[in-house]
């Protein structure tokens, strides 16, 4: 099969996996799975392992495989670590400790910038719509001391979470895209690049949150019945919540551990104290630090005893994200062999073109048609890895800002096919209606806002 045949074949492929999930309502896993079978059938990619001149070609077969194991091996456990330390945070109360702590370093003049700050910070650790269900009460409780209005809360603090869900690790998205592109072990660097790249996102939403609230009322905005639970209500359902240091540690430690690793490779140390820095500050050690970190938080808040079925419930859950995100790399790997590489190389010319627009464009499509971010993301990463040193992407620098633009991408647009979409149109009191107006729009804004700042940010690196 020639280039562009190989071309129009991926682009067919695409379209049939997102009718597939979206129309068909068939599970991400076998749609994206099926589609790679088909599309290296159709590559002719080799049935069978074949050996020509000394050189080894892997049957398709064996692609598959190793596309869904080299997957698993390099990002699985460090999902299943970031998503049990999230875990964590909501059950002992620390997830609403930390967004305490926001409201008190922003005060109380600004609520739509503390929620939105808020659900940023929770969100790192915790999956966007956990964090929405877990800080709604604080919402309502904001809502009712500052008389501010509650849609614009409800898109602020929407669109907080959202940014920190598609940006910074340890989201399981972000992690899996970093480690696709290459820079699975500086998730420092991906880190501090999602926070900055969520300035311009947080900003444009933020305007939108002040500018709907005046355009659109909730339900429970025209409810005078109703009191929202006060902040003494909603700490005594807690119990007792942990110190900040305690609330702090399962993310901070990690983060210094990688920083560590990172200070070590840059200063060139030596001996046992380079191999010790480089150790903790790989993201599994680091993670796993911080999951310990996590079981002194749990011993404090004497909620021990759920260790287990957190443990449970957090695998339960994980385990449809790492499937889908090891079929992704199928994905990729199935696309790195068939050829279809060579020909974009040769004629890279629109591709160099369109630049960092092209990962936005393609992830936004793949969100918009099928609704999770997450597959979206995977996905989109899968098809980028081997087109990274073509499109000269290959660097840390700039393959961090390609999973940013991936991640922008993957927040346009929030809609019906989503479930995030109902979780704030249902908790925020809104009809689907409304739901378009503020949740969709909101999503829009972000990501166009977000992809401003990554595009300036690569104009400066060029």
């Amino acid at each position: 099969m020639s280039g562009f045949e190989l071309i129009v074949a991926f682009a067919i492929s695409i379209v049939v996996m997102i009718f597939a999930i979206s129309k068909l309502k068939i599970h991400p896993f076998l749609s994206i799975m099926t589609v790679s079978l088909a599309l290296g059938l159709v590559a002719g990619i080799p049935l069978i392992n074949q050996t020509v001149d000394g050189k080894v070609t892997l049957g398709l077969a064996n692609v598959i495989g190793a596309g869904f194991s080299g997957t698993f091996t390099s990002i699985g456990i460090v999902i299943i670590l970031g998503a049990l330390i999230g875990s964590i945070l909501e059950v002992t109360g620390a997830a609403f400790k930390l967004a305490d702590m926001v409201v008190k370093l922003v005060g109380p003049r600004h609520p739509e910038l503390a929620i939105e700050l808020m659900g940023w910070v929770v969100s790192v650790p915790v999956f966007c719509d956990s964090g929405f269900v877990i800080l709604n009460p604080i919402r309502k409780a904001m809502v009712q001391r500052t008389r501010t209005s509650s849609v614009a809360m409800t898109v602020a603090l929407s669109a907080g979470l959202y940014a920190s869900h598609v940006f910074v690790p340890p989201t399981p998205g972000p992690i899996a895209a970093a480690n696709t592109l290459g820079v699975g072990n500086n998730l420092l660097l991906v880190i501090a690049v999602g926070a900055v790249v969520s300035i311009p996102a947080l900003l444009g939403s933020y305007i939108y949150a002040k500018f709907i609230g005046r355009k659109v009322k909730s339900a429970d905005e025209l409810k005078t019945d109703e009191v929202a639970k006060t902040y003494e209500e909603i700490v005594a359902e807690y119990g007792e919540l942990p110190g900040g240091f305690l609330a702090l540690s399962p993310i901070v430690v990690p983060i210094l551990l990688m920083s560590l690793g990172s200070i070590a490779a840059m200063a060139k140390w030596e001996g046992n104290l380079f191999a010790v820095s480089s150790f903790l500050g790989t993201p599994i050690i680091a993670l796993a630090v911080g999951t310990i970190c996590g079981v002194f938080l749990l011993a404090s808040t004497h909620t021990l005893n759920k260790f287990y079925d957190i443990t449970n419930d957090t695998l339960k859950t994980v385990g449809p994200i790492l499937f889908v995100t090891a079929a992704g790399g199928v994905l990729g790997r199935v696309i790195a062999v068939s050829g279809m590489v060579e020909y974009i190389t040769a004629n890279s010319s629109m591709l160099e073109t369109v630049g960092i627009f092209f990962p936005f464009i393609l992830a936004a499509i793949l969100k918009t048609a099928q609704g999770s971010s997450t597959v979206a993301i995977t996905t989109s990463a899968g098809i980028m890895a081997p087109l990274m040193e073509m499109m000269g992407f290959a660097s840390p620098l700039l393959s961090a800002l390609t999973v940013m633009a991936i991640g922008a991408g993957a927040m346009t647009v929030s809609h019906a096919n989503d479930s995030y979409f109902w979780v704030v149109t249902n908790f925020g009191d809104m009809t689907p209606q409304q739901g378009y107006k503020t949740q969709t729009m909101v999503t829009l804004v972000e990501g166009l806002c977000a992809m401003a700042g990554i595009y300036a940010f690569a104009a400066l690196l060029r």
